[in-house]
């Protein structure tokens, strides 16, 4: 059976779906950041007269826009509030994380409660696996036989543009499966435009909307049928930022919080040596750089190499 396995690292706690140590989906959650299901207090900062909908803000001083508002609750107030969607970063500005007030009794029980992560929590998953679903969120794309897939953000959707040199209907075909895993390594949502090559006879439409069915049986959502021009739209709910977008907002981060992993795994007795490229030092805050000497039981130096990609730092255990 799939289990999901939480591994807990610095500035980040990251979830895999594994069956047969084989990846099936993937989540990442950064500490301090809300989540969908965690019921919090917030005080209502906004509402119009007799609205039902306003703005929130919690303690931390995050705003939240909610719904489902009493008519008499009236600015100042505090009340219980259940996350439907964390804040979403975007180019130029941020999406509100959305709520809604709810009552002691209304509040549903959440896996995600408090902002963890579902699963089991390990030391740290087994080599490889977490590095080739980041390797390939932070590429935005997936390969197949015959074929490649290229994974974009927008603000109005994350487009998914399927290319090879097989005939249309051939390509759509083998691109299936690959984007299904597209979906669930980098933990897709909201509205997901298929860019198919276009598939002039109604009959190969109709088999790529049969197979594309079979391969997302168990990804609630709902979704157009194959165009004349070989497009499908997808629509699934948006809990929070995928991978995806962490990475078209903040790579820098997403690459610092990597290149501690890479640190706190390397073994061996002596001084752990870090080096990473010049913008992701000022990443590194020290409270983060604090508690991988604690948990590696070893002192720490960093070095900066401009020729090395955000993406690539290298760490490795030296004499003091």
């Amino acid at each position: 059976m799939p289990e999901w396995l939480v591994e807990h690292g610095i500035g980040e706690h990251r979830a895999l779906l594994i069956e047969n140590d084989r990846v099936i989906a993937a989540k990442l959650h950064w500490p301090g950041e809300l989540v969908a299901g965690q019921t919090i207090e917030a005080r209502l900062s906004k509402k119009a007269s007799g609205a039902r909908r306003g703005i929130a803000e919690t303690e931390r001083g995050d705003e939240v826009l909610v719904d489902h508002l009493p008519a008499n609750l009236t600015e100042g107030a505090s009340f219980s509030l259940q996350v439907t969607r964390a804040s979403i970063a975007e180019r130029g500005r941020l999406k509100l994380a959305q709520g809604r007030c709810v009552t002691d009794t209304q509040a549903k029980p959440s896996a995600t409660e408090g902002g963890a992560l579902p699963g089991d929590v390990v030391r740290c998953f087994s080599a490889g696996l977490w590095e080739g679903v980041w390797d390939a969120a932070s590429s935005g794309s997936i390969e197949f036989a015959g074929g490649s897939l290229t994974i974009s953000v927008t603000p109005a959707m994350t487009v998914i543009d399927v290319d090879g040199e097989a005939s249309p209907r051939e390509l759509a075909l083998a691109a299936i499966p690959a984007i299904a895993q597209a979906l669930r390594w980098f933990d897709l949502g909201g509205s997901i435009g298929i860019d198919f090559p276009t598939i002039p006879e109604k009959a190969g439409r109709k088999a790529v909307d049969v197979t594309l069915d079979k391969a997302l049986a168990d990804w609630p959502h709902e979704r157009t049928a194959m165009n004349g021009f070989g497009f499908v739209q997808l629509v699934a709910r948006l809990e929070g930022p995928s991978l995806l977008h962490r990475f078209a907002t903040s790579r820098t981060g997403m690459c610092a919080r990597y290149a501690l992993r890479i640190a706190e795994r390397v073994e061996g007795a002596g001084v752990t040596l870090l080096t990473v490229h010049p913008a992701l030092k000022a990443k590194l805050r020290p409270e983060w750089l604090d508690e991988l000497r604690r948990r590696t039981g070893r002192d720490l130096r960093i070095e900066t190499d401009p020729t090395l990609a955000l993406e690539a730092p290298h760490a490795q255990v030296v004499s003091s």
